[in-house]
């Protein structure tokens, strides 16, 4: 993980403005720096979007191929995600770095799709057992300053909203062989509904307080962090403590619940925000999380 070299006395002085709730840069524990996202961004795929949450930039690319479902589920499609730790974002991605990041980030995403409540595999089943269509989730990190999970689950959530994937018809021939054609208008597609894909809040925990979107000059006052993610209706489809230091029990369940609050807080602005995009046919809006 990308980190920043701090003085104590910097310390200090992001210490004692979190305790007032009032941070370096104006915001309150609880503020989303400024977030700008950019979806149909890269030709060559299905789906795209790019997110910039303060410095940090995260690009995602969806590409859509048929395969064959996993034996558990049948009936459904699934994902595939990689995360490339862009060694121009940081020099600490330089070899082994980036890949042991990129790691941890896709077991993360891995986690919190792992459910029935973030998306409806079922769609993505094209006959149950044989074929169905498989979700490559691509994500770049271009730039890096602190708060790599939350970014990155924006711009995934963004990249699945515009994905379009070909709408597929089944036939039999005459021996009982099944045929799959796939539609050549570009218009006629399958759209996913990730309404309830889930949101990543990540809370660093700073003195006795704990803080959201952390920079990474804050990410270093920071003992540990819980990573939450947060379907729109609150529910929580994982956890994760990120960090070498220890987190009390009462401390996870206080940023546990700050966590499902802020989370539930920001899927509407995103979702209105991408449909607002769609409406209109603009490539590029802005949007201010909780600003």
């Amino acid at each position: 993980m990308a980190t920043a070299q701090v003085s104590e006395a910097e310390k200090v002085f992001i210490l004692h403005g979190i305790r007032d709730d009032f941070r370096v840069d104006g915001r309150g524990c609880e503020d989303y720096r400024h977030a700008e996202i950019e979806t149909d961004v890269v030709s060559n795929t299905d789906g795209s979007a790019k997110v910039t949450l303060g410095h940090t930039v995260a690009l995602v690319g969806v590409k859509t191929e048929i395969g064959k479902p996993k034996p558990a589920v049948p009936d459904e499609g699934y994902l595939e995600f990689f995360v490339d730790c862009s060694a121009n974002a940081t020099p600490e991605f330089e070899g082994r770095g980036g890949e042991e990041l990129g790691a941890a980030l896709s077991n993360t995403l891995y986690r919190v799709f792992g459910n029935k409540r973030s998306l409806d595999l079922r769609r993505l089943c094209i006959s149950p057992g044989e074929h169905c269509w498989v979700l490559y989730v691509d994500v770049l990190l271009l730039q890096c300053d602190g708060n790599l999970y939350d970014a990155i689950s924006v711009a995934v959530k963004a990249a699945l909203f515009n994905t379009k994937i070909p709408r597929v018809t089944v036939s039999a021939d005459g021996e009982g062989a099944k045929e799959i054609e796939l539609s050549d208008d570009p218009y006629d597609c399958v759209r996913l509904d990730v309404e309830n894909v889930p949101c990543i809040v990540t809370l660093c925990k700073v003195g006795h307080r704990h803080v959201v979107d952390a920079t990474l000059q804050e990410k270093a006052c920071s003992v540990a962090s819980l990573v939450v993610a947060v379907t729109q209706r609150g529910a929580v489809t994982c956890t994760r403590k990120v960090g070498g230091g220890s987190l009390d029990p009462e401390s996870i369940f206080e940023m546990t619940e700050v966590g499902k609050r802020v989370g539930r807080a920001r899927h509407a602005p995103l979702m209105k925000l991408l449909q607002q995009e769609e409406r209109l046919g603009k490539t590029l809006q802005k949007v201010g999380f909780l600003g």
